[in-house]
């Protein structure tokens, strides 16, 4: 094996190794969401139609005419989030996928690493913005003992936000490796 050839090696283990498996794992997460979503439907519209209609909040008057009451707008957003769902899931798969497509040519993760930063930033939008701001915020969620979900919503945001950082570490998509061509 040459000099050029070992230095441009993509190693099987370490920094790729991890961005794929955290990659895969918020897939597998995510698409098991979303199927549930769709095989339950009515299990979390019940938790979309009270989080936006306000009705186990305090019911504080100067936030009640944020609330959303209207059931068709109430199912839509629900399957806006299903759809959002679906569409982050097939995106990590797609990530996982060029990971280990990647690992094994021993070249292209610049590309997995791409799709990656885009599926996880779908989830965080999802539940960053979507969940814990405007859910937890603007229709006062954190006021319902019955319909909180800031808890899972932090939970998500955390598992995407560390495998982010971690498909970004210098060295995730080969970057030393790439550094003597």
């Amino acid at each position: 094996m040459s000099d050029k050839s070992s230095i441009r090696r993509i190693p099987r283990t370490g920094l790729p190794l991890a961005a794929a498996t955290l990659t895969g794992i918020v897939a597998l997460y995510i698409a098991l969401v979303a199927f549930g979503n769709i095989t339950d439907y009515g299990t979390n519209q019940q938790f979309v139609q009270h989080v936006l209609a306000m009705d186990t909040t305090f019911k504080d008057p100067d936030l009640m005419g944020r609330a959303i009451t209207s059931r068709t707008w109430q199912n839509a957003a629900y399957l806006g989030i299903i759809a959002w769902e679906t569409l982050t899931a097939l995106v990590l798969i797609a990530a996982t996928a060029l990971w280990a497509r990647g690992m094994r040519r021993r070249r292209g993760l610049e590309r997995a690493r791409l799709v990656s930063t885009v599926g996880l930033l779908m989830l965080l939008l999802l539940f960053g913005a979507g969940f814990l701001a405007i859910g937890g915020e603007w229709f006062a969620m954190w006021q319902s003992k019955a319909w909180n979900g800031l808890e899972a919503a932090t939970r998500n945001v955390t598992l995407a936000g560390i495998a982010l950082l971690v498909v970004h570490l210098t060295g995730a998509a080969g970057r030393e490796a790439d550094a003597g061509e």
